[in-house]
């Protein structure tokens, strides 16, 4: 059985959301959005506006986990939108590893010569893309 829809990545931030989108056959992931933060009533909006708009199937959010893989408030706060998005929405919400993504979309960003101030608005939405990627991989 091929699946089919697009998955959407979110990194969780505290005033910024990233977003990344998957090509409908879930091969390559690209940045999509940022999205301000101000509550989860209004994440969820926004969330559920994209899922309609993009046909999306699966929704992955970032788990910031600490260095030694425990948990703190962050990956709480994650499990929290991630139970409400599944319930809510219908649809698979899988939790994966973000560590080190915001790092490694400064990176690439860093190597792609883009500006400070081009960075600071698609680094939420580069990282989302990076944890996208990853999960997206890990696929057979």
């Amino acid at each position: 059985m091929t699946e089919s829809g697009r998955v959407l990545a979110l990194d969780l931030g505290e005033k910024r959301v990233g977003a990344a989108l998957s090509d409908a056959l879930r091969i390559t992931a690209q940045p999509y959005k940022t999205i301000d933060f101000v509550s989860n009533d209004r994440l969820l909006d926004a969330v559920r506006a994209i899922v309609e708009s993009e046909s999306v199937m699966e929704i992955v959010i970032g788990l910031p986990k600490r260095l030694d893989g425990s948990h703190g408030d962050k990956a709480k706060q994650a499990r929290v939108i991630a139970d409400r998005l599944r319930d809510e929405l219908g649809l698979p919400v899988k939790l994966w590893d973000e560590r080190f993504s915001t790092h490694a979309a400064q990176r690439v960003l860093l190597q792609g010569d883009v500006s400070r101030k081009k960075r600071k608005k698609v680094i939420d939405q580069t990282a989302a893309a990076w944890i996208l990627q990853g999960y997206l991989d890990s696929r057979p």
